[in-house]
């Protein structure tokens, strides 16, 4: 018996190919029996059943604060909007919306074959590597625009995170400048950038008001890591996580949600290995707000929860980064230090591996510290720009982009 294997990448190469293939051919085919219509029908306009004005994808439930406010918006608009979800438990499906309709397309490839075919005006999606990797670009898409999920440096994505979109949303001015280097040093086309502000963080803002007040309680500590090999958890695990439980303190644990799937072994030994520690919990919660409340001090690494905490509860973190490995990322294209790098020593307490066997001190010195909290309030009002307002702003680009797509439609076929 002759047993073959195909590597994920070899994988996702030929899944690449084949859809980008089979969707080429679809859409030739379907241009040609719309041709064909159009002359029988005496040079009438055809439109297509399965073409959408507005179309969202959202990769899961985990993203639905970025879009609750954005769907609320164009809800009060009365704007059609198509909502596809990975996730069969979205919270879109529990909303009582009239305006837009909402389902689920799968996870992983199965969704990406149903958006490589997709047929709309405007497609908005937190999804980075368009016609990358397995997500291709639709021919039947007429605008593909992206919005960033956190306040973080927009050359945070995985290699040509955005090189190919339309449009990109972003949380704050500063975003545009790498955008546009990028594009200069690849040759690519420029993309059109809005500051709309951030819309999770809105969500997140008004939902602290509805948190029950805390009593007293033990001296939290929160560690949460971004994932990947520079990721706190995967390249010092018990190194850290040791002489954190010997303080005493509560500890708690919330890992990337990407670890669960791309470090399962890795989790599998921590949890293993602390099952035993009373004052060591874990939390795969969707939302981080009820861990960040607890907290009286974070610990991360680039994380962009960092900024959550910051600028949501002002409180002290510390943050461990000086190993973080930019060659994945497109931050690796950019000679400067990426935003988040150069804020991070004004708004945090940097803490080195050698601080280890003391970090109980290094902890309670970090909270006794008053001296960073202007500077979080001035990195909030420059990274988080339109405070409260990223929906109604999200909503009037979406609709203006469709008048314009429409509008050029409408001189294309004069």
């Amino acid at each position: 018996m002759l047993l073959c294997y195909i590597d994920p990448g070899t994988g996702s190469m030929l899944f690449s190919i084949i859809t980008g293939l089979v969707a080429m051919l679809y859409f030739l085919g379907k241009a040609a029996i719309i041709k064909l219509k159009f002359l029988i029908s005496g040079g009438r306009s055809t439109a297509s059943k399965n073409h959408f004005p507005l179309v969202i994808y959202s990769e899961g439930k985990r993203y639905w604060n970025v879009f609750k406010p954005i769907l609320e918006a164009l809800e009060l608009k009365k704007i059609p909007t198509v909502f596809y979800t990975s996730s069969p438990d979205d919270p879109v499906f529990s909303s009582e919306f009239h305006s837009i309709s909402s389902e689920y397309i799968g996870e992983g490839n199965k969704a990406f074959t149903r958006l490589n075919f997709l047929e709309a005006d405007v497609c908005l999606m937190t999804t980075p590597g368009l016609d990358v990797y397995q997500l291709k670009r639709s021919r039947g898409v007429k605008q593909y625009a992206h919005i960033l999920h956190s306040v973080d440096d927009a050359t945070g994505y995985r290699l040509f995170g955005l090189d190919y979109f339309d449009a990109v949303l972003l949380s704050g001015e500063y975003q545009k400048a790498h955008i546009r280097q990028l594009e200069h040093q690849r040759d690519i086309k420029q993309k059109e950038l809005v500051v709309v502000g951030c819309p999770y963080l809105d969500v997140l803002q008004k939902k602290i008001h509805e948190l029950p007040v805390l009593g007293i309680r033990p001296f939290t500590v929160l560690v949460a890591p971004s994932w990947g090999k520079s990721g706190i958890l995967m390249r010092y695990g018990e190194k850290l996580l040791d002489p954190l439980v010997e303080t005493g303190f509560d500890i708690l644990v919330r890992p990337h949600p990407q670890s669960k799937q791309s470090e399962k072994d890795m989790l599998t030994y921590l949890e293993n290995r602390y099952k035993d520690a009373k004052n060591l919990a874990w939390d795969y919660e969707t939302e981080n707000l009820q861990s960040l409340s607890k907290a009286d001090i974070m610990l991360s690494d680039f994380s962009g929860v960092i900024f959550d905490y910051a600028f949501l509860f002002d409180r002290p973190f510390l943050y461990v980064n000086n190993t973080f490995d930019a060659r994945p990322y497109d931050a690796y294209d950019i000679p400067e230090q990426p935003w988040r790098f150069s804020v991070l020593p004004e708004i945090g307490i940097e803490l080195v591996e050698q601080d280890f066997p003391k970090i109980k001190e290094v902890l309670q010195e970090a909270v006794k510290s008053t001296t960073l909290s202007d500077n979080r309030r001035r990195a909030r009002e420059r990274a988080w720009q339109y405070q409260g307002e990223s929906g109604e702003r999200v909503a009037e680009y979406l609709e203006q982009t469709m008048k314009s797509v429409s509008n050029n439609q409408d001189k294309e076929r004069a």
